[in-house]
């Protein structure tokens, strides 16, 4: 049972060399992520929703997605140190374009045929979906989103030789101009996010430098931003509706402060280690979460009669996040499912190379 339960979640990348800082955040964020799309698939059912989870949930809103891009953006020198522009284009394809098109295609084609079941009502022409509006496909806009981001700053970083602060600006630009491409959320998406990716190019040198670090690491810095990121996350709630874009940006950026210090005293603290099993396998949850989260659901509705709502998001939400992790390391990874993440076999690997340092 011991050795079904370490492959199961991979338990061994706890003792391996990496950042656990990292895997921390990831796991913040996609746990934050789960909550979101397990609330909002309770109330498209007509479950009903204590006001105060809706709270929580739009109160984590603003600085859920622009972590993993600023996340992102701090390791994308190293790996254009390592590979070459073609290569890394490639390996971006492979790692987080490619398992957006199976899994799209894969939950929109159960959702028609479990139409009867669920809360969405598609047809044949969603999949058009899948290549001018993510947007339309519930939680995967996020993988091209991040994919287009990263091409396009690639591209402009390593052929046009522009540097990170220039690339701000073009960033800047990009997130003002967004508004104007809600219509196809292909373009809208990266355009809204490329500044949190540039954002962490442009501090990833000083980043990792030693004093910096220490602040980050400082019990004093953790102490220091938690009124900060309170009053700033009560201030998105109360004006969310009629928030600016430049409101919204300044909010978005103290809550990744926010999370990155907390990330970099759990690893110092080094508690909650299940939430670095859930970092590391970010990419899988997410592809998956919505899928499982929404037959959880089911199962506790329609069979065994569940209908508190606190009971049904906290089972759903960890159906979503623990299914996903198991699934794929004792079916996917070095076993007959290798396909749905990789076109290639054996590839299927870790989860820091397909969502930040490849």
């Amino acid at each position: 049972m011991k050795k079904w339960f370490s492959k199961a979640f991979n338990v061994p990348i706890l003792e391996k060399s990496r950042m656990p800082w990292v895997d921390y955040l990831r796991g913040i964020a996609i746990l934050l992520v789960a909550y979101r799309h397990v609330l909002i698939g309770m109330e498209r059912s007509g479950s009903a929703v204590p006001e105060a989870l809706v709270t929580a949930n739009m109160i984590f809103y603003s600085f859920r997605m622009p972590l993993f891009f600023i996340l992102s953006g701090i390791f994308i020198n190293g790996s254009i140190a390592k590979r070459p522009l073609q290569q890394l284009v490639y390996i971006k394809f492979e790692n987080i374009l490619y398992p957006y098109l199976v899994w799209s295609f894969i939950q929109v084609t159960l959702q028609i045929a479990l139409a009867g079941f669920t809360n969405s009502e598609r047809g044949l022409m969603d999949y058009t979906l899948i290549l001018y509006q993510p947007r339309g496909l519930d939680q995967f806009w996020y993988l091209p989103a991040l994919f287009n981001a990263t091409v396009i700053y690639l591209l402009i970083k390593v052929k046009l030789k522009v540097g990170h602060w220039v690339q701000l600006l073009i960033g800047m630009a990009f997130y003002f101009l967004s508004p104007y491409f809600k219509q196809v959320s292909m373009m809208s998406d990266w355009m809204e996010f490329y500044i949190f990716f540039a954002l962490g190019d442009a501090i990833s040198a000083t980043f990792f430098q030693p004093r910096t670090q220490r602040v980050l690491k400082s019990p004093l810095s953790l102490l220091a931003i938690t009124p900060v990121f309170i009053a700033t996350q009560l201030y998105y709630l109360k004006i969310m509706e009629t928030i600016g874009q430049l409101e919204f940006l300044v909010v978005a950026l103290i809550g990744c402060l926010g999370m990155f210090i907390l990330a970099f005293r759990m690893q110092r603290w080094n508690i909650l280690s299940f939430l670095r099993i859930l970092g590391y396998h970010s990419l899988y949850i997410y592809v998956m979460h919505v899928m499982v989260a929404a037959f959880f659901r089911l199962l506790l509705t329609k069979v065994l009669g569940v209908t508190h709502p606190v009971i049904l998001l906290l089972s759903c939400i960890a159906a979503g996040v623990v299914i996903p992790v198991v699934v794929y390391n004792l079916l996917i990874k070095d076993n007959w499912g290798w396909f749905l993440f990789s076109p290639s076999r054996g590839k299927a690997g870790p989860v820091e190379a397909k969502t930040a340092t490849s």
